[in-house]
């Protein structure tokens, strides 16, 4: 196929290629002749007006283009966008092609005005609006349907003739990046700017909530140290513990929410308008007309999905905890076996028996959370939600019940119905260290391991004597195809609710929890970045304004760790003492201050604000300025007599 240019004057030498894509081996040359005119195409023909290039290799049948843009649609695509720059006079304001010169680093001939990371969302944000005019199928492919306004990158990804689309790297960059953030052990802050540079804000967010969470974690780690060493018995100083970590977990939460604000309106984010969202690609229905924008698309009954949900997925989470529950059974039945197999022999070997059940237990919970995963992804892409926001908010509330219950459920049951303090003890170490293990070696080390034997393959196929330096562009990409895809922030969060849950839940009887979370984070920290680096293609960045409804299931556990730490002091010997008489009495009072400390835990997120009082003051300037600015474009009524 011949080269291809969008109009705008831009010569070879000054193409940088941003993002790849790969089609199908079989890919048609009509079908790839039309997908690439529409991408260079001016965007008044219905193009995205971007550079095309193929890449030569030396394998035959491989379809691999390179798509870049000038300079100029760069800055038009930041405006259509809704990008949000620093100005000269440290306001940040939504950035507009015609203001360009109010904005602080602008300069006709400075490329690096935007960072690649938001060059790269621009062209993927116009690759994906890419809409079918006239087209009733695509080119070659007469199965293949299309309708006017169906986004054709989505429909080929669901055709199979689109394999993938993915941002390429900037070695250089990447080198940089890698030396200041995990090249060397050091004690200090992460460069979370260049890391949102590098890799957008999405991820920049979930590095900054990782460090965040574990310095918060520290004074916990600390204050738990004595109490494990010299109290451990002593339930009247584990209630002031257990107060503690109450206003630790309200309090964390509500700085971190001060502290994203902040980072978030520097990053430009917080000002962000959302886009309207468009139909995910994996949704289907018959063809109709949206009520909103009017355009022609698949139209799938409300009534049908909710008739899947509630007849097929609710009855298959439900089946899913119940087995989970009968899990737990097997292993308390291991618990009894080991116990008597320690109180025949009581030997060494015998004591170390004891940790097995508990061992064996944690890695079947880390193996079915894993499967229960993909079933549940199954479950919810079956579901077939519309958008991409709806099919993330049912995937993580069917992940998170699950997960909950897998991993806590025998504590529950060891603390409120077994009453073992010692074993509850035991089981909550052995669940904790156990899996954030088996976390590292599944989530960084084995992957890191994966692909560093697939770089020695590819090294020697290639016969480039320095895999890591000077490699040229075909290596590059042939490199990075073959790197596996990183599915988003999901699965990280996940691991930290589930580690805060640990801390926070049953703190009271195992205040070491916070000093193992300590260690796993700092070591989490530089294997997440040399996943992010090394193991995974660069993901798109994608602008985000907080941590989303992780914020929300970060303060769900709070309440309930408020609550299962109540009850775990109410039924301490020392506090039964106090009511040997009644237990009604006794049990109103556990909840009196049960609720109590709620009404403390919420007062407190109510008087903290949840920006910085600099921060609410631009934000009110700015709409003050969009309010001002409208009435002067709005025309003016000429008074009645």
């Amino acid at each position: 196929m011949a080269q291809r240019w969008s109009f705008l004057d831009v010569c070879e030498s000054d193409f940088r290629p941003l993002v790849a894509i790969e089609l199908a081996k079989s890919a048609k040359a009509e079908t790839i002749e039309w997908f690439t005119k529409r991408i260079v195409d001016k965007k008044a023909k219905g193009g995205a007006q971007l550079l095309v290039k193929p890449l030569v290799t030396e394998k035959e049948g491989e379809n691999i283009y390179l798509v870049g843009a000038s300079h100029l649609r760069l800055l038009l695509g930041a405006e259509a966008v809704g990008l949000v720059k620093e100005c000269n006079d440290n306001s940040m304001r939504t950035f507009t092609y015609s203001s360009r010169k109010t904005f602080k680093d602008f300069a006709d001939d400075n490329h690096d005005f935007l960072t690649m990371a938001e060059c790269q969302y621009i062209i993927k944000h116009e690759l994906e609006n890419l809409r079918a005019k006239d087209e009733k199928i695509i080119p070659g492919y007469p199965q293949a349907k299309l309708y006017p306004g169906k986004s054709i990158v989505r429909r080929l990804l669901t055709s199979g003739i689109l394999v993938q689309i993915f941002p390429l790297h900037d070695r250089e960059e990447l080198k940089k990046l890698c030396h200041s953030w995990y090249g060397r052990v050091k004690v200090g802050y992460q460069p979370l700017d260049d890391i949102r540079c590098y890799f957008g804000e999405t991820i920049a967010l979930y590095f900054a909530f990782l460090e965040y969470f574990t310095f918060a974690l520290i004074p916990m780690a600390i204050i738990g140290i004595p109490y494990y060493v010299f109290a451990w018995e002593d339930y009247d100083k584990y209630v002031m513990f257990a107060t503690f970590n109450l206003l630790w977990s309200t309090v964390i939460l509500e700085v971190w929410k001060r502290i994203c604000a902040t980072m978030t309106y520097r990053w430009g984010t917080l000002l962000m308008k959302r886009q309207f969202e468009e139909p995910r690609p994996g949704f289907h229905g018959v063809l109709g007309i949206h009520p909103i924008t009017g355009r022609e698309e698949p139209v799938y009954s409300s009534i049908k999905r909710q008739l899947r949900i509630y007849l097929v997925s609710l009855p298959f989470v439900c089946l899913c905890l119940y087995f989970s529950l009968y899990v737990m059974m097997i292993y308390f039945d291991l618990e009894e076996w080991a116990l008597d197999y320690h109180e025949e022999n009581d030997s060494n070997l015998s004591s170390l028996m004891l940790f097995v059940p508990s061992i064996i237990y944690a890695v079947v919970i880390e193996i079915m959370n894993r499967i229960y995963r993909y079933a549940a992804e199954f479950l919810t892409s079956w579901e077939n939600h519309r958008l991409e926001s709806s099919y993330q908010n049912h995937l993580i509330l069917k992940v998170l019940v699950f997960n909950f219950l897998n991993c806590f459920a025998s504590l529950f049951y060891i603390a409120f119905v077994l009453f073992d303090v010692h074993l509850l003890r035991q089981s909550l170490a052995a669940l904790l260290i156990t899996s954030q293990i088996l976390n590292q070696l599944a989530e960084s080390l084995l992957p890191y391991w994966l692909q560093k034997r697939y770089n020695k393959r590819m090294k020697k196929r290639l016969c480039s004597p320095k895999i890591d330096k000077d490699l040229s562009l075909v290596e590059q990409v042939n490199l990075e195809k073959e790197m596996g895809t990183y599915c988003g922030t999901f699965d990280d969060y996940l691991e930290l609710f589930l580690q805060f849950g640990y801390v926070s839940l049953f703190s009271c009887v195992y205040p070491l929890a916070a000093v193992f979370a300590v260690l796993n984070n700092i070591t989490e920290i530089y294997s997440d970045a040399l996943k992010m680096c090394n193991v995974y293609k660069r993901p798109f960045a994608e602008p985000t304004a907080n941590i989303g409804v992780w914020q929300l299931a970060f303060e769900t556990m709070t309440v309930i760790s408020v609550v299962t730490n109540c009850v775990l002091i109410g039924m301490s010997p020392q506090v039964n003492a106090l009511f040997p008489d009644s237990k009604m009495e006794h049990i109103l009072t556990v909840a009196l201050v049960e609720h109590l400390l709620l009404a403390v835990k919420f007062t407190i997120a109510f008087v903290i604000p949840d920006k910085p009082r600099d921060i609410q003051i631009k934000l009110a300037k700015l709409e003050f300025e969009s309010l001002e600015a409208l009435k002067q474009q709005m025309p003016s009524n000429e008074s009645v007599s």
